[in-house]
């Protein structure tokens, strides 16, 4: 063996060569014919100059092209003679090259190795996954909102209450005294609970009655888009003009055809079905997520940053989607990640730790995703959702990188099927 191997830390390996015979020929030859093809010589047509002519203008790239082949190709077989996993490219160091002896570095991030803590005594408490008529309810008033009116409360006494729409006037007053233009507006109209004002503003107009003055105090948050008001205190003075409420037509027969289902009956019958099947689906998520930062905390490892930037891209990808959604332009994006590069690393972090535990698992229980997996899968989307499989299984099956991903998905969930059992969950 003419190599040696030190471990770095608990991700990283270093290789350290050592050769006291090599003879360069092959590799000198495969590189002089690579650049035989790209040399572009005087008198001759484009890769057609002969060799020696090449190796005579181009001698000491074509013998560090040959290092370098011989180099990358000892490199890749100790990797694989030795088993190990690495991630990403190799940095080689201390290159050298004399009289035929020949000895490098390479140091490489790798698939840390490490050992899980017993978890079989972890006890964990699992919610319900019940629908109630009034999540039924829900469902039947969110069909029915094209067809509800907001009308007006005649009612003296009547007061805000969640899910009310009011119109008021409001002024805002910042910490300094001034009032901008826009922290004002006239016959505003606001649906109580909606979540469209500053946390505390919606809250404080609980109980109001229409003809009420009152001043709301709220603090603009750490992350606000505009970075003046961010952490303010802000005063909104606002008078309430109307109260009205949204009135829904009653739930029938007929409405139930309009939208596609057979009778009211059909429709609670299906509804109730897929709440159940998302519900789960949700109970099982956070019963995940637990499961998960217990086994982060109980388990420390060093963990490859070349992993952890790599899913940076992918948390910042899905958080870029959001924020769009939100009206955030570019610019304010990257004021956004500036300021909250931490957490996204944090989460990141979190991300790489539970698919190496995962993998872990996967290996201890002999888990693996088959085509049948994928079938089953496919057939239950399809279910939840009520498209065609045929659409669903082309979407799956007609991207190698969508399939892995799903495949990927698919081996978690079996890993933590079988990891739940060794667990008292109740």
């Amino acid at each position: 063996m003419s190599y040696t191997i030190e471990n770095v830390n608990g991700c990283t390996k270093k290789f350290i060569f050592n050769f006291d015979q090599v003879d360069l020929t092959k590799e000198i030859k495969e590189a002089l014919v690579e650049k035989q093809k790209s040399s572009n010589l005087k008198g001759f047509r484009a890769g057609k100059a002969p060799l020696d002519m090449v190796q005579k203008m181009y001698g000491p790239q074509i013998e560090n092209d040959a290092l370098y082949r011989f180099v990358s190709k000892e490199y890749f077989e100790a990797v694989k003679k030795e088993n190990v996993r690495a991630v990403g490219y190799p940095q080689f160091d201390k290159t050298d090259y004399k009289e035929k002896k020949v000895s490098f570095e390479a140091t490489v991030e790798v698939i840390p190795d490490f050992e899980l803590k017993d978890y079989s005594k972890y006890t964990f408490k699992k919610d319900t996954a019940a629908v109630t008529d009034a999540d039924i309810e829900a469902v039947k008033k969110n069909y029915l909102n094209s067809k509800a009116q907001i009308v007006e409360l005649t009612d003296a006494a009547a007061k805000i209450a969640m899910g009310h729409h009011t119109v008021f006037n409001f002024t805002g007053t910042r910490a300094d005294g001034s009032q901008p233009d826009n922290m004002k507006a006239d016959e505003y109209m606001l649906e109580i609970g909606s979540g469209q004002f500053i946390a505390g503003f919606e809250d404080g107009m609980i109980g109001l009655k229409k003809g009420d003055k009152k001043d709301i105090k709220v603090t603009f948050p750490a992350d606000y888009h505009d970075e003046g008001l961010r952490s303010e205190p802000v005063t909104f003075s606002v008078e309430i003009l109307e109260i009205k409420e949204k009135k829904y037509p009653e739930f029938n027969d007929e409405i139930a055809k309009e939208f596609g289902f057979e009778s009211v009956a059909d429709f609670d019958t299906k509804n109730k079905a897929r709440l159940v099947d998302q519900k789960n689906r949700e109970v099982q998520a956070k019963l995940q997520q637990e499961i998960l930062e217990k086994l982060i905390a109980d388990n420390k490892f060093d963990i490859p940053a070349a992993l952890v930037n790599d899913q940076k891209v992918s948390v910042k990808e899905d958080l870029s989607r959001n924020l769009k959604s939100q009206g955030f332009n570019e610019q304010m994006m990257g004021l956004y990640f500036e300021r909250w590069d931490a957490d996204v690393t944090q989460k990141a972090d979190f991300q790489v730790r539970s698919g190496l535990i995962l993998d872990k698992l996967a290996r201890k229980y002999n888990v693996e995703a088959s085509e049948s997996d994928l079938d089953a899968k496919i057939a239950e989307m399809a279910t939840q959702s009520g498209m065609k499989v045929e659409e669903i299984k082309k979407f799956y099956k007609g991207n190698e990188n969508v399939k892995r991903n799903m495949m990927y998905a698919i081996r978690e969930e079996k890993t933590f099927e079988q990891l739940t059992k060794e667990m008292k969950v109740s």
